[in-house]
């Protein structure tokens, strides 16, 4: 399984890699550190010209260049990228955040624990949930929606 993480916390980062590595060595994370390198990885532009169509994206709201909410909405307005599942792992618990997520069709919303262990049984609860009991679209499907 190819994970974007969208994130430009240096802890998190390490974090949701270290996360990633103990629940599953399978599955292949990929970090940008905003949204601009995260809309770039996603069209393949730039020094991202050869990267993975991602199988899920986690994506922080709070970023430098562009935010999460806005690569949110240029996601899901973006017929070749919509069928990406979009889980919002942010430490907002802003109301105004939450709605406009899932107005803006996020798959779904996650507060970031601040702890170490619960931060490592969410990244391998989402890993297994993504991984082993959800039906993904292929590439064929993504391609068909448009």
């Amino acid at each position: 399984m190819e994970v974007l993480l969208v994130e430009d916390s240096p802890g998190d980062i390490r974090l949701a890699r270290e996360a990633f590595r103990a629940s599953n060595r399978q599955t292949d994370l990929h970090v940008v550190v905003d949204g601009v390198e995260a809309m770039a990885f996603l069209r393949h532009e730039g020094s991202h010209h050869a990267a993975p169509r991602p199988d899920l994206i986690l994506l922080d709201l709070k970023m430098p260049k562009m935010g999460g909410r806005e690569v949110l909405t240029h996601i899901k307005s973006d017929v070749d990228l919509r069928a990406i599942p979009v889980i919002i792992l942010s430490t907002s618990e802003n109301d105004d955040d939450v709605d406009y997520c899932y107005q803006h069709y996020a798959n779904c919303f996650i507060k970031k624990p601040e702890q170490w262990d619960e931060f490592e049984r969410l990244i391998s609860f989402v890993n297994e949930f993504w991984r082993l009991m959800v039906k993904l679209p292929t590439s064929q499907t993504a391609e068909a929606i448009h």
